[in-house]
């Protein structure tokens, strides 16, 4: 997209500050209340927070911080993927690779964040670990041995059966994206605490991948969508989400183990030259099949394009010389597909072609890379998109702290699916307020 094209997309999306905010005009009031919150504007009509992002974190993160712990150590939100606001078990399917692999990352930079000042986090952060660790690992054969599972039942401990979409193809199916969530997640864990059980999954999710890497192009990845870990049968043969493989493979040979950096090697090969290269069409895109509870071949998501540019972002030119170009081009593919506006200038994002409302892991994404994206110099427009967006979502943070799945205005339901209340959301905010500090104390003005 040349410059002058982007220039003109963001002007018809009303996302530059000179222009009016998107989705109001003279005859379209402003919403009294948002969330659980009365609403705030600055003179322009543009959403303001509600209170500074910092506390509305504080307050989301203390919740969690009080979550009840069952009889096998865990917090509840470490095994139950739907709890209540207060805490219980709303349904009895879980992800838990998703779901403690992003919170695992949001509590680690949450704690960098505060300065390593409050060790319950860490600790929490070991709990979901021991629980992917402990509780959620395939039969010790076959395919994918000892691999972190992808879904289960909240009940079950240890986990012996797949649910979601994954349960239609058997018990013992996995996708192999999730394990290079979970695998990357607890690499990070060990590297905090030098646990040394953590960087043993972590490796043994790597090997896995690394012995069952198939020939890729431009209608297959790397790795199907799902396998059965045991007999290695497989379904859907595009899987958008391969950077958290690529992340899991260069974090283990920045600690020497060169014995994968020629799967490495060739995972990034396929990214840059198939899948960034990849068509919008559904029937040929290859940012397909990311959600658990989703089996459609051609339902293309927002989450793994964004994910990649947050990690081009991160790395710069040490990832890929283009970085910056490739980037803005993910960002741009989101946005396209799967944004919509709302009152007060605000942009959200949808997750997939099936589903485009605002949920939050992929909504407060948007704000994260945005961020990122603009102080890494990408312009003017990113920084306005991430915080109208940020300062959306936390209208759906109640003044206890206790989060709504879903950023729609009129529709604040306290609890829901945890990855979109708080482990897939905690690291975006960390991720802006560290890009651009100025919005830790952001105020209405």
């Amino acid at each position: 997209m040349t410059c002058v094209c982007l220039r003109n997309f963001v002007i018809a999306l009303g996302l530059m500050a000179s222009i009016p905010a998107v989705g109001q005009d003279a005859s379209t009031p402003l919403p009294k209340k948002i969330g659980f919150h009365e609403a705030v504007y600055d003179a322009n009509g543009r959403l303001l927070p509600w209170t500074n992002w910092s506390d509305a974190l504080t307050r989301e993160m203390e919740w969690y911080l009080k979550c009840p712990v069952d009889a096998h150590g865990y917090p509840n939100f470490a095994f139950m993927t739907f709890i209540t606001g207060d805490y219980d078990v709303a349904r009895m399917d879980n992800i838990p690779a998703t779901q403690n692999g992003t919170a695992i990352l949001s509590y680690l930079k949450y704690w960098e964040f505060k300065g390593r000042s409050d060790a319950r986090v860490l600790a929490w952060a070991r709990k979901l670990g021991d629980y992917l660790i402990e509780q959620t690992l395939t039969p010790n054969k076959g395919a994918y041995p000892r691999f972190t599972r992808s879904t289960g039942y909240y009940m079950d401990f240890p986990l012996f059966r797949s649910s979601q979409g994954d349960c239609r193809y058997g018990r013992n199916v996995i996708e192999p994206d999730k394990g290079g969530i979970a695998g990357y997640a607890l690499l990070r864990l060990y590297g905090a605490t030098g646990d040394h059980r953590y960087l043993d999954q972590a490796v043994r999710n790597a090997d896995a991948l690394v012995h069952n890497m198939r020939p890729a192009d431009a209608t297959h990845s790397p790795w199907p969508f799902r396998v059965d870990s045991v007999t290695g049968a497989s379904w859907g043969e595009r899987s958008g989400n391969m950077v958290y493989i690529l992340r899991l493979f260069d974090a283990l040979i920045e600690q020497g183990r060169l014995d994968y950096k020629p799967p490495r090697n060739v995972l990034w090969k396929w990214m840059k030259e198939c899948e960034f290269e990849t068509p919008d069409d559904p029937s040929r895109c290859l940012w397909v099949q990311f959600f658990e509870d989703y089996d459609m071949d051609n339902n293309r998501n927002s989450w793994a394009p964004l994910e990649t540019a947050r990690y081009l972002i991160e790395r710069k030119e040490t990832l890929d010389p283009d970085w910056k170009a490739d980037a803005e081009k993910l960002i741009q593919f989101a946005l396209r597909h799967f944004s919509s506006a709302r009152p007060g200038g605000v942009t959200v994002m949808g997750e997939q072609d099936d589903d485009k409302a605002p949920w939050g892991g992929a909504c407060s994404k948007l704000g994260g890379v945005a961020a990122l994206f603009y102080a890494a110099g990408g312009g003017e427009q990113y920084k306005e998109i991430a915080f109208r967006n940020l300062t959306w979502m936390i209208y759906f943070i109640d003044n206890d702290g206790g989060p709504a799945q879903q950023a729609e205005a009129s529709n604040a339901v306290r609890g829901g699916w945890q990855e979109d209340c708080h482990t897939d959301v905690v690291h975006n905010f960390v991720d802006a307020m560290t890009a651009v500090p100025e919005w830790v104390q952001a105020m209405p003005r």
